[in-house]
């Protein structure tokens, strides 16, 4: 079962697809940091680091299971008020997914983006996109899934459709009864400081939860502990800032450098509840997400895990370049789902 993986960024749904059983052959992805990442990870696949314009992968591949990724997002995010309009570049791409589902005529496909992309416009691009795959043969269903609902620690709403031209109608897999928690996920993880930048330490001497302990190493090591380095008088913010709280805590003669903290978007200076899935892992670093329990940010290996990276997947780049290329990926385990519950439908309709 082919998969190719286009507007791949550091690979996320493609280690989803791997998980179901897809073997991804090709990725596409215009930014050098996340390229190499999907490298790093995926040694067996040809990576094309370019702008999708530029590449035809017309009678390169015969006989694509599938084909998959998400168009850059930025256009279509509704928490985008500078840039979300027709005038975005970047809003055109999702046509350089359709010629490519058209040039390679995979048995399925999914398309990815953010819950905004739904609504945009009214829903006139995804009626567009209907339309597109409806004439390409392609019989689609979309759905905006919460990763929480599929095991991963984290209330992020993604789009997805999902097409096939073998006339089979998806139906998107059942959530589960359960949620992970941000406890579950990171408590086994190793205690860190305001800038640490450590390529190894071990897991800390407890029971890990059953999802921690399907994402650990083989050689009880957490890799890629780094922390960014926040001022002193942020650390000191985050100390006035108790769990599931956000900016509104902290109080404002410490908050003088902000012309107007009415202002100030909900979503910074959130510390993480341990006892629930967390918030969104987008810019965690520009957010300045805390950690339930220390008084820093969180590490990448901890944002990795809350996005159900597992533990020996490698990011390459400079700290904010890998901070942006967790903050951008679909939930592998996510995605999984999706992979799986695709290969089912295509095994009971053989």
């Amino acid at each position: 079962m082919i998969g190719i993986d286009i507007f791949s960024g550091a690979g996320g749904m493609s280690m989803g697809a791997i998980m179901a059983g897809i073997d991804v052959k090709v990725a596409v992805e215009s930014d050098i940091n996340a390229a190499n990442t999907f490298k790093e990870n995926h040694p067996n696949a040809e990576v094309y680091c370019d702008d999708i314009c530029n590449i035809s992968l017309l009678n390169k591949y015969n006989d694509v299971f599938v084909v998959f990724g998400g168009p850059p997002c930025q256009g279509f995010s509704v928490s985008n008020t500078k840039t979300r309009n027709s005038d975005n570049a970047n809003n055109n791409l999702f046509k350089e997914y359709v010629r490519v589902v058209k040039e390679l005529q995979p048995k399925w496909f999914v398309f990815e983006n953010v819950e905004g992309f739904q609504t945009f416009e009214k829903g006139r691009i995804v009626r567009e996109l209907y339309e597109e795959f409806n004439s390409l043969g392609y019989l689609c269903t979309s759905e905006v899934l919460t990763a929480s609902d599929y095991g991963v620690p984290q209330n992020r709403n993604r789009f997805f459709m999902v097409g096939n031209n073998c006339n089979i109608e998806y139906v998107f897999p059942q959530k589960n009864n359960y949620k992970v928690t941000v406890h579950q996920a990171i408590s086994d993880l190793p205690s860190l400081s305001n800038g640490d930048c450590l390529d190894e330490l071990p897991y800390k001497k407890q029971r890990p939860s059953l999802y921690a302990k399907s994402l650990r190493t083989d050689k009880g090591i957490s890799l890629q502990n780094y922390v960014s380095r926040n001022q002193d008088y942020v650390i000191e913010r985050y100390k006035h800032i108790k769990q599931g709280e956000n900016w509104k805590s902290i109080p404002e003669e410490l908050m003088s450098n902000y012309k107007n903290s009415d202002n100030c978007h909900s979503g910074i200076y959130r510390r993480l509840n341990p006892k629930k899935p967390s918030v969104v892992i987008a810019n965690y670093r520009k957010n300045m997400l805390i950690h339930p329990y220390e008084d820093r940010g969180l590490s990448v290996r901890e944002a990795a895990r809350i996005q159900s990276f597992p533990d020996d997947f490698i990011f390459k780049g400079s700290l904010m370049h890998i901070q942006q290329q967790i903050g951008n990926a679909v939930p592998p385990i996510l995605a999984k789902y999706i992979f799986s519950q695709i290969i089912k439908l295509s095994l009971e309709n053989e």
